[in-house]
């Protein structure tokens, strides 16, 4: 590939009690046999009431559900077995860790949004975790580690700074030089992926591109990832890529192990608009 794309990534040579059972009223026992009810009550209590207060919590589905949260007080802000006032098994209306302006960059139609956050402005380590939007809130998906650019993050990414450009951005093409695994994004199958050399660390970058997903940061929307043309310039940078992870830093892409590149791509579904938020975390809440 041409030395204007920050990939390949080489290194620059560097979430009520039981109900009461109703009173049967008064009884009106007879002269006679008064006694024998009372002996039968004693032994009722002496034998059903210990035999009953061993299933007891099994048939109430309150006494169930404090097995499965066992914790003495409910969370801040909720009831018993909810988390902040939400039932478990509801997803977020918003998607945890994202702020209000970073929020506002994503835009209305995306329903499949790649979150990837660095663990600081100047690190090289992240994670990623791939939301769907249910039509009341945000499923997430596993969480993947991940790396970025050697140096971290930036809010102006420029060609060689050795940085991950922060913000939103679409995912509309995808490649690789393996075989198309069923992606639903347009995948370019190529030989222009194939890549050699070593990374910062010292680290073999073959492989590197067995799988890619163009992030659209200075590129053209519907080419392949393997396009050149940099519409701020080729000065601002570009061929910013989510791919395979190499076990070291990159230039500017971001990289996930195989398997979970793999994941992603038979995932992405251009219909759902997917788009990726990164940035290091404390970018992302703002």
């Amino acid at each position: 590939m041409a030395s204007s794309t920050d990939c390949p990534d080489r290194a620059p040579r560097a979430v009520s009690g039981a109900a009461r059972r109703p009173s049967a009223g008064p009884v009106r026992l007879r002269t006679g046999v008064r006694l024998w009810a009372l002996v039968l009550v004693v032994l009722a209590a002496l034998t059903g009431c210990g035999a009953g207060s061993g299933t007891g919590a099994r048939d109430d589905p309150a006494a169930g559900t404090a097995r499965e949260h066992p914790s003495a007080n409910p969370p801040a802000g909720g009831a018993p077995g909810t988390a902040q006032g939400r039932p478990a098994t509801e997803a977020p209306a918003v998607i945890p860790g994202l702020g209000p302006r970073t929020r506002a960059w994503i835009p209305g139609d995306a329903r499949q949004v790649v979150v990837v956050t660095g663990r600081d402005r100047n690190a090289n380590h992240s994670q990623a975790v791939l939301y769907r939007h249910t039509g009341t809130g945000w499923e997430a998906g596993p969480v993947w580690p991940a790396r970025n650019a050697l140096r971290g993050w930036t809010d102006e990414h420029w060609a060689g700074d050795l940085r991950s450009p922060i913000g939103v951005y679409s995912l509309s093409d995808a490649g690789g030089l393996l075989p198309d695994p069923g992606a639903r994004l347009p995948y370019d199958r190529s030989d222009g992926f194939a890549v050699s050399g070593t990374g910062f660390e010292g680290e073999p970058l073959e492989g590197s591109f067995d799988y890619v997903v163009a992030i659209d940061y200075n590129r053209t929307p519907g080419t392949s990832p393997l396009d050149l043309t940099r519409p701020l310039g080729a000065d601002r940078g570009g061929g910013i890529w989510l791919h395979v992870d190499h076990d070291g830093p990159t230039q500017g892409c971001v990289s996930l192990q195989q398997q979970h590149m793999r994941d992603l791509l038979l995932a992405l579904d251009p219909a759902l608009r997917p788009v990726v938020v990164m940035g290091d975390a404390a970018s992302l809440r703002e």
